[in-house]
């Protein structure tokens, strides 16, 4: 046990923290703030708190920063091995835990558990315990420290060990995996991020779905050691049968929302004004949208949303060249090779259906794959119907976002296997992520809804996504933890 304590009450932790440097041509630092429900959170919490966010140094520019002993109050940079961090953050988080759990492998050829699979391991461990020990060092007597995410699965155990006295919650943003996809795992792995997630006092998750499916992977997997109970109307809990501190963990949800306020006010910037003209350009005169924005992440499912389009202009003749698909496909872990191939498919795909049906006045597929926020708010305002198709998402923020924005009203058109359709899935027109021709069928619905459905819809939808904004999310964990 740590000898000496630090004097922050309260502390975050995640792999990416609210701010990144950059090292200019003069050697000089520049420091870009990020934003987010954890920095809206933050804030929220005013400065007499002691707060301290503790991340890890992801780039050249933030290891520099850390060498040089540059920073900002409020936030403990890690510089860990970039080696470490890579086997750790590439190696097993982006690899093998979010295609765990969001169902991803192709599993006649994957996943391969091998030597390589274990060295990467002892990665994402070491790694783990490098956060632990700082936090251990950083918290006050009794401290709240809020772990965030599946890059930080065990550090609520190594935690505890090092802290016994501290209170500790785990949030996931992603969804869990069911038992038998989650047993897929090598048996010691699945029973170590089982001890290390419930190391903590509380488990938050984005919905019951997947805070359901972390409660019967425990009790199914680890029965001698783990039995679940109800906790309360709003909560579960797991208990502890060998003995293990806490005696319990709480199992609970916390939906975020969207940032209502500032995506009104962002939405309506001149930068976002400008881009409306454009895309209205690259549109056309009086034709209709289906809008996707999204990063071009395996689950997303962009590829079978651009086929379910093809599939509408085939099966329905009559909206060709009445309707464009706006489709903003940001590039994502391009360091993995999956991922590029991915990205690539997108592309192909987009290029084969404009030269199959595209006229000369009339481009079917609008894509574009440089990341600029401003143009997705454009294209939130200007969208007829929003396609949110994952196979499988933690909640699906964009879901949220484009009814709160929306100049005319839009019909969301939403996947059954995002977090999000708990929450929206009575106002939307639901999908199976699979089916191309359910849903060329839901995207022929949702364009010839009558403008007075659409309207109402759209209203309700704005209401639900912004039931639970950024900074309430963060503070209702923190009290639920501190409760």
């Amino acid at each position: 046990m740590a000898s000496t304590h630090g004097a922050h009450g309260i502390l975050v932790a995640s792999n990416r923290g609210p701010i990144t440097y950059q090292t200019q041509d003069d050697g000089s630092l520049h420091a870009k703030r990020g934003g987010g429900g954890l920095v809206s959170g933050l804030s929220a919490i005013g400065p007499d708190a002691d707060a301290l966010w503790v991340c890890a140094a992801l780039g050249d520019g933030d290891r520099e920063a850390v060498r040089r002993g540059v920073g900002e109050d409020g936030v403990r940079m890690l510089d860990i091995d970039a080696e470490v961090h890579a086997d750790a953050y590439n190696g097993i988080a982006n690899s093998v835990l979010w295609f765990v759990h969001h169902m991803l492998y192709q599993t006649p050829l994957e996943p391969v558990f091998d030597a390589e699979f274990r060295r990467q391991w002892d990665a994402y461990r070491a790694y783990n315990r490098a956060f632990a020990e700082a936090l251990a060092e950083e918290a006050a007597e009794g401290a709240s420290v809020l772990v965030q995410d599946y890059h930080l699965c065990l550090v609520p155990g190594l935690l505890r060990a090092l802290r016994p006295d501290l209170r500790i919650g785990h949030f996931s943003h992603t969804p869990w995996a069911p038992v038998d996809y989650f047993r897929m795992l090598p048996d010691d792995i699945r029973a170590e991020l089982l001890d290390g997630m419930l190391g903590a006092d509380r488990l938050a998750f984005l919905t019951w779905r997947w805070a359901t499916a972390f409660l019967d992977c425990a009790a199914e997997i680890a029965p001698e050691r783990y039995r679940v109970t109800p906790a309360s109307e709003a909560s579960r809990s797991v208990e502890h049968l060998d003995g293990a501190a806490p005696a319990r963990t709480l199992v609970g949800v916390h939906g975020l929302g969207a940032d209502a306020e500032f995506l009104r006010a962002r939405s309506h910037e001149a930068d976002v004004e400008e881009r409306i003209v454009a895309l209205r350009e690259e549109i056309g005169e009086g034709r209709r949208t289906i809008v996707r924005v999204d990063r071009t992440e395996l689950s997303k499912n962009i590829v079978r949303g651009m086929l379910a389009y093809r599939q509408l202009l085939d099966d329905r003749p009559e909206w060709r060249e009445r309707v464009v698909h706006v489709a903003f496909a940001y590039p994502s872990r391009q360091d993995l090779a999956i991922y590029r191939d991915y990205t690539a498919e997108v592309q192909r795909v987009a290029d084969e259906i404009n030269s199959s049906y595209g006229t000369p006045g009339w481009t079917p597929v609008v894509l574009h794959v440089k990341d600029d926020f401003a143009r997705s708010l454009a294209a939130y305002r200007l969208a007829d119907v929003a396609l949110v198709n994952p196979i499988r998402d933690g909640m699906n923020l964009v879901a949220k976002e484009v009814p709160v924005v929306s100049d005319e009203g839009c019909v969301l058109v939403l996947s059954r296997e995002a977090g999000a359709y708990e929450e929206l899935g009575e106002d939307a027109v639901s999908v199976n992520p699979y089916d191309i021709v359910g849903t060329a069928r839901a995207l022929h619905e949702a364009l010839a809804m009558q403008p007075g459905e659409r309207a109402e819809r759209t209203k309700r939808l704005a209401a639900a996504a912004t039931a639970l904004p950024p900074a309430q999310w963060f503070l209702d964990q923190l009290h639920a933890l501190e409760a």
